[in-house]
């Protein structure tokens, strides 16, 4: 595979539009493969035959395919953004009680959480982002409100909102978070009320946002902590690099090392059927399709990245 050149105007020569359009091509020969989420009543309901992706790159150009413009409900790819504030409100602090290793098992497995003492291996284990929940519950002030607007700036879109019918599904299915907050505040790793960070925690799963918006939102990560949207320095350059190493260990739960493989990129996957993957320098970008492999992640979303790093030479390695 050709390797990634340290200067982005050898984009140039690449026909990203044309990339796209033949991907799209490829993978809608493929609908119907993968299972949506029926664990989430809502979810359950969406249909197998969509796809979208939207590159999103730092010079402002959007390039998009398919069904890139229809919302759907990000789930676990809002664990980057509490890890991002998290990090920002509690530094270095805060491995202390979230890990950063991979995890080896499923994304809401129970097991590491007694064999550790109610530390959670990374904070995209659902055990993980309850706790990174609660940091971002005990240093913000309507912290609910503070996520909308914080995912509103970083996409651009004044739109973004939460689907309050996906949260009250999750809310009414959650029985192994419940079981898992409990847990990890016998510990003493959770500091707020556990139905408090609940509630947080489904909220941010809830978020509704569309291919573009996903794209746009993660281009801090690959421009060294700023927004493009607008200017702000969302973290630090070292902080971009910190969560993009989480993303690539277990940004797509114990299928992380098999997806390193494949597709080359820092990423983190949704069982809304989104992945959110960052080319550092160049773009940040984003697929959707709801039909789910095994691992929880989309198959033909993981599909699609392995066929652009493929076609394009844009990976980390």
């Amino acid at each position: 595979m050709r390797k990634l050149a340290p200067n982005p105007d050898d984009l140039g020569r690449l026909d990203l539009d044309d990339i796209l359009g033949t991907i799209n091509e490829e993978v809608r020969r493929r609908f119907g493969e993968g299972e949506v989420a029926d664990y989430i009543p809502k979810l359950a309901e969406v249909p197998k035959d969509r796809f979208g992706m939207a590159l999103a790159m730092l010079d402002g150009r959007v390039h998009e395919v398919g069904d890139a413009r229809e919302r759907f409900s990000i789930q676990s790819i809002s664990k980057v953004y509490t890890l991002t504030l998290a990090l920002e409100a509690a530094g270095d602090a805060l491995w202390t009680r979230v890990d950063r290793e991979p995890s080896g098992d499923p994304y809401n497995s129970l097991i590491q959480l007694e064999l550790e003492k109610g530390i959670p291996r990374n904070p995209f284990m659902n055990a993980g982002a309850l706790v990174t929940a609660d940091v971002v519950l005990s240093n913000y002030d309507d912290a609910e409100r503070m996520l909308l607007d914080f995912m509103r700036a970083r996409s651009g879109n004044p739109e973004v909102g939460t689907d309050d019918v996906v949260a009250k599904s999750e809310r009414e299915s959650g029985y192994r978070n419940v079981a898992m907050a409990n847990f990890i505040r016998s510990y003493d790793n959770l500091h707020n009320d556990v139905q408090d960070v609940l509630d947080f925690y489904y909220q941010q799963c809830a978020l509704r946002m569309d291919c573009v918006d996903l794209a746009r939102s993660v281009q801090y990560l690959a421009d060294g902590g700023r927004c493009r949207a607008t200017g702000e320095a969302v973290t630090t350059a070292e902080g971009a690099t910190r969560i993009n190493s989480v993303m690539m260990i277990a940004g797509t739960y114990d299928a992380a090392g098999d997806f390193a493989y494949h597709v080359g990129l820092p990423a983190k996957s949704g069982v809304g059927g989104g992945i959110v993957a960052v080319v550092p320098r160049v773009m940040g970008l984003c697929v959707w399709s709801p039909g789910l492999d095994e691992k929880g992640n989309s198959l033909l979303g993981r599909y699609a990245l392995h066929r652009f790093t493929r076609m394009t030479g844009l990976s980390v390695f």
